[in-house]
């Protein structure tokens, strides 16, 4: 019998996941324990075994899509079995469930609610039409925003084929089309967000009434009325330069979230470029492969202008005020909601000093020179926290309304910058840990999290936490404590200054780190005391030896 795979819960606060790769495809032969695919949650893309055998018989969620936890991953079961019966029941299958027998009256009353919660047109949709509503593309998505629509209403639409971008709190995405048929109504506008199971879409056979069923499906709440197909829809093309030309004067410019983001790097202009991909869309092999003209006619008559007008026009001033308004995304919406919990919520303040930083370069070379080792300043700067937090748990805590909760346990968080954003991964045991096996599991730590391959579990537990900008120049800054923690490191860069050492003036170098505390669990002196001792050890690096 088939067995329905649903989108499974990866951490505890996963709510939806993202199917990263699927590393088997319909008609595969499933072993159990075989990996099944790849889901990407908040914190980490993990690998999802099969917990059943048999044949692979349906994909419910397609790569780089999301869908809640729970929802319709994939189907199991004999080669050639049928599995109509088990899609009917859509991205959420009821559980069997053995029920105590009802009295007649409440078999009654349920049945008559039951009718009353069912769509009014279940039994007017036309044949071959397929409602299509806003995925779940991400693990704490509960609405979407549709980004672009790359189909236009009366368009063919092909299975597979790109329907829409559309953006979560994580990024933006693209939705494959799971139905072919005609584009016969949009639910969702460019630029407008809608709750996840609303009405997206409705596809079917050209030239298909759907009036009404929108209105009876939609599961968000009320749904915009249907577009109707003009005369003046035009007929989809083939050619891909008749339909860049299209997009360009309609001002819009289909591309790959990838290709833009590319873009935006490179500095290329995407007006420039010539897609390649499905209706001229511009793709990630247009952009790299993009060559700037070198001055084109139309830029030299431009400036000519410019020139004219600068002489004919002396007196207007020659800037032009420009500005635009880019959508926050809702992963830079969840990080401002945390960070301003932490800020609003702890009363910060914030306790800066300044290492001598000699005697730990000097030390940091000897232990490179060892083979195959490598560690650098942060290292140091962790294991001195470590040892520092177990003098001053005070420091190592965590605030409750009733208690403060006191960390005997070192687990120290090291803040690493991604594309999207901020993750911490976690040094458990930091205290036990050698300055070698420190410098290890940074390293690591730091480039899964980049390709987002960390496990919930390792970013997790965290009761201190280190943030270094010196790296980048930054010489002093302050940072938003990552609650629960009490307490926060900003480490700044090293730098090569005068300093008065035994009444004399010599070149020193030196490091400002700032502590960022949370005044109901550590106070003033506290703190001042947990830098005292972190000072002693940066700059006696032999004591974090022994």
């Amino acid at each position: 019998m088939a067995k329905i795979i649903t989108m499974p819960r990866l951490s505890d606060t996963m709510t939806e996941g993202v199917v990263a790769t699927w590393l088997k495809k319909i008609g595969d032969t499933v072993k159990e324990g075989d990996i099944l695919a790849e889901i990407e949650t908040d914190k980490a893309t993990m690998e999802f075994e099969a917990f059943d055998a048999g044949t692979l018989l349906h994909i419910g969620i397609q790569e780089g899509e999301s869908a809640p936890v729970d929802s319709l991953l994939a189907i199991i079961g004999k080669e050639g079995e049928d599995i109509s019966d088990l899609l009917k029941g859509g991205n959420s299958p009821k559980t069997e469930e053995k029920e105590a027998p009802k009295s007649e009256e409440a078999s009654k009353e349920e049945n008559s609610k039951t009718e009353e919660s069912k769509p009014k047109a279940s039994a007017e949709i036309p044949a071959g039409v397929k409602i299509v509503t806003m995925p779940r593309l991400s693990d704490t998505m509960t609405d979407g925003t549709v980004a672009t629509w790359l189909k236009k209403i009366g368009d063919a639409v092909k299975e597979g084929d790109i329907l829409a971008e559309i953006e979560t709190d994580k990024a933006t995405m693209e939705f494959e089309s799971f139905n072919s048929g005609t584009l016969l109504y949009i639910g969702v506008q460019e630029g407008q967000s809608a709750p996840v199971d609303s009405v997206l879409a409705i596809i079917g056979p050209e030239g298909t009434d759907v009036s009404g069923i929108a209105e009876n499906y939609s599961k968000g709440g009320e749904a915009p009325k249907a577009e109707t197909k003009s005369e003046e829809t035009k007929p989809v093309t083939e050619n891909k330069e008749e339909a860049t030309t299209s997009t360009e004067s309609t001002g819009r410019i289909f591309a790959s979230p990838l290709a833009r983001q590319i873009a935006k790097d490179k500095g290329i202009n995407l007006s420039q470029v010539k897609g390649s991909g499905e209706n001229g869309r511009i793709v990630k092999s247009d952009v790299e492969n993009f060559t700037p003209s070198a001055a084109p006619q139309k830029a030299a008559e431009s400036e000519s202008v410019s020139q004219l007008t600068a002489v004919v026009q002396p007196f207007v001033p020659a800037g032009e005020s420009y500005s635009e308004e880019v959508k926050n995304s809702q992963m830079r919406k969840t990080i401002a909601r945390r960070l301003s919990e932490s800020k609003f919520t702890a009363p910060h303040y914030y306790l800066t000093i300044e290492v001598a930083m000699d005697e730990a370069m000097k030390s940091r070379a000897i232990i490179n020179t060892v083979p195959d080792t490598k560690v650098s300043f942060n290292d140091m700067v962790v294991k001195a926290c470590a040892m520092a937090l177990k003098k001053h748990p005070r420091v190592n805590t965590q605030w409750k309304d009733d208690v403060t909760v006191i960390n005997h346990h070192v687990n120290i968080g090291v803040a690493v910058a991604v594309e999207d954003g901020l993750v911490v991964p976690v040094l458990k045991f930091t205290d036990q840990m050698s300055l070698t096996q420190i410098g290890s599991a940074v390293k690591d730590l730091a480039g899964r999290a980049k390709n987002k391959k960390l496990q919930p579990a390792e970013m997790e537990g965290s009761t201190f936490t280190v943030s270094n900008l010196g790296m980048f120049g930054i010489t002093e800054f302050t940072s938003i404590i990552n609650q629960p923690n009490s307490a926060i490191l900003s480490v700044g860069a090293i730098i090569e200054k005068p300093v008065v050492r035994d009444g004399q003036i010599v070149v020193g170098n030196t490091m400002k780190v700032t502590l960022a505390c949370d005044h109901r669990t550590v106070d003033g002196a506290t703190g001042a005391q947990f830098l005292q001792t972190l000072r002693t050890y940066l700059e006696n690096p032999v004591t974090m030896l022994a």
